[in-house]
């Protein structure tokens, strides 16, 4: 951090902000290996939110780094740092007072509890979309775990790197047996009690 930066403060606080939109504003982080359901689950939460009137935004990992992470690769380090990053702009987000979906393999505990020190931890929901390797598999939507197999993908999460999963979660999905509508409406019905409204 340079030492000739100084902090600027503004007159429009989060709180203002969450008051013109009517609704809290804080990061919903899904966690989970790739092929787990994580896109789909926060992309349909989202338009249920959106039906509702509330403020919302998703970052999604294939997205971010086709862009402000396009520099960083798949080694432990570029992990973290993509991670680091991803925290920075959701909390840039809920001081906008926007709800933030945000569906990320983030394999390192350490990394997800280095997101709640830069987000608050009042302003962070883990939802580990817990779903098995074989079921992923299965899946493969993306043909990452063909490739990985075959030896043309290193450092895939779940096959030769590790991926640690959440101890406590605010809420777990288990998608094996359970059918996206299902999946989708338990977070829904969660987000909507932290909301505090309405279903």
């Amino acid at each position: 951090m340079s030492l000739n930066t100084i902090r600027q403060d503004y007159k429009i606080t989060k709180a203002d902000r969450e008051k013109l939109n009517d609704h809290r504003s804080f990061l919903i982080w899904f966690t989970g290996l790739s092929g787990s359901g994580k896109s789909t689950l926060a992309n349909l939460v989202e338009v249920e939110l959106h039906k509702k009137g509330i403020s919302t935004f998703s970052l999604d990992g294939d997205n971010i780094r086709q862009g402000i992470n396009k520099d960083l690769s798949f080694s432990p380090e570029d992990r973290t740092e993509n991670i680091r990053r991803i925290a920075e702009i959701g909390h840039l987000m809920i001081n906008a007072g926007v709800i933030t979906l945000a569906a990320f393999v983030s394999p390192y505990i350490k990394d997800r509890e280095n997101i709640k020190s830069i987000v608050g931890t009042d302003n962070f929901i883990e939802i580990y979309v817990n779903t098995s390797l074989e079921e992923c598999e299965k899946r493969d939507v993306k043909g990452l775990y063909k490739k990985a197999r075959s030896g043309e993908i290193k450092n895939m999460t779940g096959i030769s790197a590790p991926y640690e999963a959440p101890k406590n979660p605010d809420l777990e999905i288990i998608t094996d047996n359970q059918s996206v509508e299902d999946s989708t409406q338990t977070v829904l019905n969660f987000i909507i009690q932290k909301l505090k409204l309405e279903i």
